[in-house]
């Protein structure tokens, strides 16, 4: 039996670091205070991470050195490596971004003369399996924290160096089966000590996971809520996103009534337009009539394609039918240009690689 030269010796316990972004500010406090800092540190170093998004202890300048270089020995600042970016001819970036697990997910920035919007991730990957979305078709890897989700915005936000004025969680996953991190993301992007954009130009889209509409219906902030329908078919819908199949049509229109009702925001539907399979006359006229008399307004998007899927998009004289018969019932209706598809940038596209 070989000797052991350590007998006895004692063992030495690694810690894991823990990231700062996963402090609250008590227990940021908490720390500082046993470090021997001023409370007003605590205001100070969460402005470097939420508002200047600095990447090291030592970028934040007004720290002592003695200071940052105790945090460095104590917590990490987590971050995303970016791993590929992609710009298309309309100016939008997409990016691959890598956690430090491992887990990447893919984000894209959209500007627009003096704007930028940000589509967002919750998730890398979905559980959803929607028949026409390249990202469900490798399945879940994990939820997001709350500080990957508010992260992705502001590398974007970095490489554009711009303001980002609006933000659609529309990216890779579905928000609501990833609530709290959801809401918690929101809720920081919003913030005057996080990236200070107003509630209304903060957008969810879900696949319509009714429990959880309900439980966004009484949040206290103002922000908004798109709908993915893409059809108004019961048996069409059950095809296209066998993951919200247990939520009925009928138990959705209840459930956005009683939204509408209890909060006075107007939803969105999205309704990707798929040629001969939700574009036709039969399915117009159920749009029309789960939509008609609601407060509802539908953005209607030619699918985008994506590699290997059977789905091609409508026709824009189709689209246009759509606005009129909608706009026939009293339903305001848009035709939403796709950006970023000449990377697969655009909804459906993310698939957490890049060609």
């Amino acid at each position: 039996m070989p000797s052991n030269n350590n007998a006895g010796a004692p063992v030495e316990q690694i810690t894991e670091k823990r990231d700062l972004h996963t402090l609250t500010r008590g227990e940021l406090q908490e720390l500082l205070a046993a470090m021997g800092q001023p409370k007003f540190r605590a205001k100070q170093v969460e402005e470097w991470v939420w508002e200047k998004n600095a990447q090291s202890f030592d970028e934040m300048t007004n720290l002592p050195k003695a200071l940052r270089d105790a945090l460095g020995e104590r917590l990490t600042l987590g971050g995303t490596t970016e791993v590929a970016r992609q710009v298309s001819s309309d100016g939008s970036r997409k990016y691959l971004l890598r956690y430090p697990d491992g887990v990447s997910v893919e984000c894209v920035g959209m500007p627009t003369r003096n704007r930028l919007a940000v589509c967002a991730s919750t998730q890398a990957g979905c559980a959803m399996g929607c028949a026409f979305c390249a990202t469900g078709a490798a399945g879940l890897a994990r939820s997001l924290t709350a500080a990957e989700i508010y992260e992705q915005v502001m590398h974007v936000r970095d490489d554009f160096n711009a303001r980002v004025t609006s933000v659609v969680l529309m990216g890779q996953g579905e928000p609501f089966m990833n609530y709290d991190a959801t809401l918690a993301a929101l809720r920081r992007l919003n913030s005057p000590e996080g990236a200070g954009i107003g509630a209304r130009h903060l957008t969810v889209s879900t696949c319509g996971v009714i429990p959880q509409i309900m439980r966004f219906a009484n949040e206290s902030e103002q922000f908004t809520l798109a709908i993915s329908l893409h059809s108004a078919v019961q048996k069409t819908r059950n095809m296209l996103m066998p993951g919200v199949r247990k939520y009925s049509l009928i138990n959705l229109y209840n459930v956005m009534g009683e939204y509408v009702n209890k909060t006075g925001r107007r939803p969105t539907y999205e309704y990707a337009l798929i040629g001969g399979v939700n574009d036709t006359e039969s399915e117009l006229q159920a749009l029309c009539d789960f939509c008609e008399g609601t407060l509802a307004h539908v953005n209607l998007i030619q699918l985008n394609e994506v590699e290997g899927s059977k789905f091609r998009p409508s026709t824009e004289a189709r689209a246009a039918d759509f606005v009129r018969r909608l706009a026939s019932v009293g339903v305001e209706a848009t035709v939403r240009n796709s950006r970023g598809s000449d990377i697969d940038a655009a909804c459906g596209q993310l698939k957490q690689r890049l060609r």
